[in-house]
Order: C-alpha cells, then structure tokens, then sequence
C-alpha cells in the first residue's frame, strides 16, 4: 500500500519501529484524517489491500471480544477505546 510505504519512508529514521512506536504513529495519522479522506484511501486500495485491511479488523476486533468476554467486561467496549496513545 502507497501509503504505508510513505509513512515507512517519512519515519524509519525517526521511530524504533517498536510496537509503542508504531500505535502512536498509526493513531496520529488517523487524528489528522477525516472520515472523507479514510474513505479515500479505502477506495483507492486494490481488492487484496481491502481483504487484508478487513481481515485485521475483523481479527483484532474479535480478540477483543473474546478478551473482553473471558475477563468479563463490558461487550459494548470498542476494541480500539481501550487503548490510550496519549
């Protein structure tokens, strides 16, 4: 995916490449964004891009899920809610 490439590039030198790294990279990207300019990027991915993409989603929201429901938290929690990059 171009953009991942362009982030890679903007920020190799700059980021660890840890997970920490990465969360907060990938979280202060999405800030900047608007739900039009996601939209964007998802119509611009080629059809592997979108499974892969929906395929992470649906994978990690469903960890947590599980997650939750093992723990017993709340079901209604989004995944992406618990985690604080701030």
């Amino acid at each position: 995916m171009k953009l991942i490439d362009e982030l890679y590039e903007l920020y190799r030198n700059k980021l660890t490449g840890d997970e920490e790294d990465i969360d907060m990279l990938a979280f202060a990207f999405l800030e900047e964004m608007s739900r039009d300019d996601l939209l964007k990027i998802i119509q611009d991915l080629d059809k592997q891009e979108l499974y892969d993409l929906m395929g992470l989603y649906l994978i990690e929201s469903l960890k947590g899920k599980f997650a939750q429901d093992e723990f017993g938290g709340d079901h209604r929690t989004h995944l992406y809610q618990s985690r604080n990059v701030h």
